[in-house]
């Protein structure tokens, strides 16, 4: 009778469960099941929580509708089928475990085991968390196999994606321009081959020509999906509402990933991160611009005086802002004679910029109207620093040039500040080591020393801030070698030319800010 079928609670999989030729299989017609398998059938039959049986040496499938929906197209023809038929793409993995059971070596058990099936028509990636139970006869020996399988693919693609997002997030959340965007997303996304086979991030200007236009139909979060020979080809539009508007996030899809709502949301995140670090950017270029305007109206270019040439130059740290704390000054006092400067304010943003553009200030204020030698003007720029409350730790050398027949002769002072090079006009270069006052801004009231140096005809000073002469790990003595080194034959050189020699020597890669100034008496 019907009712004594062994498979007569299997709900909607009844008619699939009718139409397999039983006798056909290794399991016989169903009048002849054992007991065992009955009733282990039973159970799987009566749960929703999916499960399926692998029955004999042949491990032939039964399972309930919970399974089936798991495996996709591979229903109905799994029914009754030996499992290595069914998933000869996972059997590596499966089938060693299968039969360790079927040995009687005891159950076993893996948590969100990556399982690639083939069950939408392409190898999908899957994860599944599951377990493989012996089923024993009467006899005790293990007649097959009994599998509770839970899929968790959603849940471990989630966080792998979502562990990527948090890593774009941290690398982009630093940048400083448009290319430090695309490259160090690239690096992170190139490497996300679970979900990217291939990534390509065009960024550029709103003006950029061709590669502008490749993208420009594309809105914040529009995104174009086609197929073609490389898979699925996703074209995002990233950057709109900048300077980068038109720029293009482009990708293919793994062949594993299924084209759906879920890496689809995925890359909209992408695309958002990448579009909120192109807005950072834009920022900053935007604050750049206006503080380096305000840098460069502050380092005006120097006057000249008959026999006094200056040459001044002011390069930013390596890959930080274009503005900072170093400056350089020079100009004329009331009774003719030229007073030049060199400071540092710390920092290399925004704040050391204005911080520097106040003293600098000050010192022009003061040294116009004191009347006094440079240690005189440097003790009353700490004592105005102090009663106007800046917080401003600071360093300056000033230096006052004054005609005696053919001589120039040089009094100047240093607030914790590198000593200056004299660059005599036979070649030879000397450090000026003299023992530095008080940094500015830690006691208003600490002495402050002049010196006295003469400059011969043909002879140069060189003025220069410690971003040209320090180095990490290294003390200060050697980088101060290395300039008296430098210098040494230079005498030849205009001070143009010895102030582009300096910085072609320290390159590109300076640590920090440097102000440079050289005043050539001749």
């Amino acid at each position: 009778m019907l009712e004594d079928l062994p498979y007569r609670d299997a709900g909607s999989l009844r008619a699939t469960y009718d139409a397999v030729d039983w006798a056909a299989t290794p399991l016989g017609d169903p009048s002849g099941w054992s007991p065992t398998l009955r009733a282990t059938l039973d159970i799987a039959l009566n749960t929703r929580y999916a499960v399926t049986l692998m029955w004999g040496p042949e491990m032939v499938l039964l399972y309930n509708e919970a399974y089936a929906g798991l495996i996709g197209q591979k229903h109905p023809d799994a029914l009754g089928r030996p499992a290595q038929e069914v998933f000869p793409e996972a059997w590596s993995v499966i089938g060693p475990m299968l039969q360790s059971v079927l040995d009687g070596e005891g159950p076993t058990y893996v948590r969100d085991q990556p399982l690639p099936l083939v069950r939408a028509g392409f190898l999908e990636e899957c994860h599944f968390t599951y377990s493989y139970s012996p089923v024993h006869g009467p006899d005790g020996r293990v007649q097959g196999a009994f599998d509770i399988v839970s899929e968790t693919t959603g849940q471990v693609v989630a966080e792998r994606r979502l562990r990527l997002l948090g890593r774009l997030k941290d690398a982009l959340g630093t940048v400083e321009s448009a290319d430090q965007v695309r490259s160090r997303a690239h690096a992170l996304l190139a490497d996300a081959t679970a979900d990217l086979a291939a990534v390509r991030i065009e960024v550029v200007a709103a003006h950029g020509g061709a590669g502008s236009r490749a993208g420009q139909s594309l809105g914040q979060h529009d995104m174009v999906v086609q197929e073609d020979q490389d898979g699925h080809r996703a074209r995002l539009g990233i950057g709109t509402g900048t300077p980068y508007a038109g720029s293009v996030l482009e990708v293919v899809l793994s062949p594993r990933v299924p084209l759906g709502a879920p890496v689809l949301d995925f890359l909209r995140l992408v695309g958002a991160t990448l579009s909120r670090s192109l807005e950072q950017v834009a920022r900053i270029q935007a604050e750049r611009s206006i503080s380096a305007a305000l840098q460069r109206s502050l380092l005006a270019d120097p006057p000249q005086r008959p026999g006094m040439t200056v040459a001044v130059r002011y390069q930013p740290a390596a890959n930080d802002a274009q503005v900072g704390g170093d400056w350089y000054d020079a100009f004329v006092l009331p009774g003719g004679s030229l007073l030049v400067a060199v400071g540092d304010v710390a920092g290399h943003d925004e704040g050391a910029a204005a911080s520097m553009a106040q003293l600098r200030n000050l010192v022009r204020g003061i040294g116009w109207t004191a009347h006094g030698t440079p240690a005189e003007v440097l003790r009353r720029l700490d004592s105005t620093m102090d009663g106007l409350a800046l917080d401003v730790v600071a360093t300056a050398q000033l230096v006052q040039a004054e005609r005696d027949g053919e001589r120039l002769v040089l009094t100047w002072s240093s607030a914790g500040h590198p000593p200056p090079v004299h660059v005599r006009a036979e070649g030879r270069a000397e450090v000026l080591l003299r023992k530095p006052d008080l940094l500015l801004g830690i006691d208003h009231a600490t002495d402050r020393t002049d010196h006295r140096t003469v400059l011969e005809p043909g002879d140069s000073v060189v003025l220069y801030t410690d971003g040209l002469v320090e180095r990490r790990g290294a003390p200060i003595t050697e980088g101060l070698d290395w300039l008296e080194t430098e210098l040494t034959g230079c005498a030849h050189l205009t001070p143009e030319q010895v102030c582009d020699h300096l910085l072609d020597m320290v390159g590109d890669d300076v640590e920090d800010d440097v102000a440079l100034l050289v005043l050539h008496h001749g």
